[in-house]
């Protein structure tokens, strides 16, 4: 054929393997670790790092707002404005933990529950004496 003669003159033989190769994308790693990191958010551009991170799909991203939000009220919903659409836009999902703290997950992570739902306690009717 006509490229087997293209070749020949390039100097490329069969044996070498061809500049690309076919991804599946639709394949995740089985093994893969999610990473925990903490940002603090203390102007506008520092939501950067954390959408970044968000977008890699393995950072759970634990934000302090405290010193934006005793700066610049404004800027801080902007922000968080900001990473909630990220989030959303990649099926993650967000949280505010206290005064202080936002939690923003990538789409691996099922939900976020806020305190451990424990059982009831019996009432003290219910409890049997020994």
């Amino acid at each position: 054929m006509v490229f087997d003669k293209f070749k020949r003159m390039m100097g490329r033989d069969d044996d070498i393997s061809p500049d690309f190769i076919e991804i599946d994308l639709e394949q995740e790693k089985s093994d893969s670790k999610i990473l925990i990191k903490t940002f603090v958010l203390k102007v506008y551009e520092d939501i950067n790092p954390i959408l970044n991170a968000l977008r890699e799909g393995y950072t759970i991203a634990v934000i302090d707002i405290r010193t934006l939000k005793s700066k610049d009220v404004i800027e801080l919903k902007r922000a968080i404005s900001k990473i909630k659409k990220t989030v959303e836009a990649l099926d993650g999902k967000i949280a505010g933990f206290g005064e202080n703290t936002v939690i923003a997950t990538p789409s691996k992570v099922f939900d976020i529950q806020k305190g451990a739902e424990a059982p009831e306690a019996p009432k003290s009717d219910e409890i049997e004496r020994f």
